[in-house]
């Protein structure tokens, strides 16, 4: 099984992807066959505010849980609780 079939199992989804000579924390908004469409999130302030089409074959490592990614999710839902307010 190749990674592409396993991250299209997790799109939309938030993780740590690391390739070539980058690595972010975003969301996966897109898995297709030969790319991949990742928004990033600056951590800082919890805004998206870049999207990276990345090419399949240059990812290296992606993280989907952990603690890192939690806190993620906990900081963009209260976001989106306090738009809601």
């Amino acid at each position: 099984m190749n990674l592409i079939t396993q991250l299209k199992k997790f799109e939309g989804n938030y993780a740590f992807i690391r390739w070539t000579n980058s690595e972010e924390y975003g969301k996966l908004s897109y898995v297709g066959s030969d790319f991949i469409q990742f928004d990033i999130i600056n951590v800082t302030d919890m805004e998206y505010y870049e999207t990276a089409f990345i090419k399949s074959h240059l990812i290296q490592e992606v993280l989907i849980g952990g603690a890192d990614i939690s806190r993620i999710i906990a900081e963009v839902s209260s976001k989106l609780t306090d738009a809601n307010r």
